[in-house]
């Protein structure tokens, strides 16, 4: 039989022995909890430093994408080359009769000489198809000597599009731009809609949408030039287009960095889901139509100090009316 004490001073010594174990694990498991919070102190700076990083390779992107954009936005009237259009005027005409069946009517309702202002509605994306028909149109009409100058923004000049629009007179969109265009005498065409209107979505193509913008009024009256409106359908079917995506400028930056107010999505060939359209796409081969209209004298018809806003309705109302006819006369969209 075992001795009482004995078992008791066992007892004592196994007791001291937990007590002691216990100690331990109590130590070990505040060591792992100090070496957890200072993990997750270490991770939670190494993630603002991750997102501050980043941030600023974000910024030095868009950065870099925006210098890039800025040298392309210069404008030089020496880069419309006429020999350049001379020699694939033929070809370029055909292709964009092939492929959109392109229609171009009443061309010669623009003045045959002198400064000019046109004034067109918006289509397509920054694969817009009367950037590329109307310079073709006016170049055959008129003949490659006659300059001609088309005021485009920003994302269609920073497509891959952009060298090959440039040498047919594309400009980034200003009024220092027009206004020097218009000194030497030529003709130029403005999208007061700009990227507002070409990348609505695909089921507003049946509207005309200046966005309210009426600079392009007073650039017509301060160089006393005749306005011609000039309006295109078809355009809105080469993709379908789903969002301007204003949101999604402000999100990423594009606003600030790019100046950009819109970042569109669409879905389109060959990306399928395209989100910015800064690549260009594969327009489908929808059939363009594009009606030139009669010149307005603005003084003339309204009088020597024309009040902007009725100049704006007028011919917004009379373009919404050239687009209303031009929508009536098409069974189906792509085919026209």
């Amino acid at each position: 039989m075992a001795d009482p004490t004995a078992l008791g001073e066992q007892a004592k010594r196994n007791g001291a022995h937990a007590n002691g174990d216990g100690g331990a694990r109590d130590a070990a498991l505040g060591s792992l909890g100090a070496a957890a919070r200072a993990g997750t102190r270490t991770f939670g700076r190494a993630s603002g430093g991750l997102l501050g990083a980043g941030r600023r390779l974000a910024g030095e992107a868009l950065g870099a994408a925006a210098r890039q954009a800025q040298r392309a936005l210069t404008a030089d009237l020496d880069d419309r080359d006429p020999d350049y259009i001379r020699e694939n005027l033929p070809l370029s005409w055909l292709l964009a009769t092939l492929w959109y069946r392109a229609e171009v009517r009443n061309m010669g309702n623009v003045p045959e000489q002198g400064p000019v202002l046109l004034v067109g509605n918006h289509t397509g994306g920054n694969m817009s198809p009367e950037v590329i028909v109307l310079p073709l149109a006016f170049s055959t009409y008129f003949g490659v000597e006659r300059p001609f100058y088309q005021l485009a923004h920003n994302l269609v000049l920073a497509s891959p599009a952009g060298p090959f629009l440039r040498r047919y007179g594309a400009m980034a969109a200003s009024h220092e731009h027009a206004e020097e265009a218009l000194r030497a005498g030529a003709a130029v065409l403005v999208f007061p809609g700009g990227d507002w209107e070409v990348h609505r979505p695909s089921w507003e193509r049946n509207k005309v949408d200046l966005a309210g913008r009426r600079g392009f009024i007073k650039l017509a009256l301060k160089a006393n030039v005749p306005v011609v409106p000039v309006v295109t359908i078809g355009g809105q079917e080469t993709a379908l287009f789903l969002s301007r995506g204003a949101w999604l400028a402000k999100l990423t930056g594009a606003d600030r960095y790019l100046r950009l107010k819109v970042l569109p999505i669409s879905l389109s060939l060959p990306w399928i889901l395209n989100v910015g359209d800064l690549l260009g796409h594969l327009p489908l081969p929808a059939k363009i139509t594009i009606e030139v209209g009669r010149p307005i004298d603005l003084h003339e018809q309204f009088g020597p100090d024309p009040d902007v806003d009725e100049v704006y309705d007028h011919l917004t109302g009379l373009m919404q009316d050239t687009l209303d006819g031009l929508a009536a006369e098409r069974r189906f969209p792509v085919i026209g």
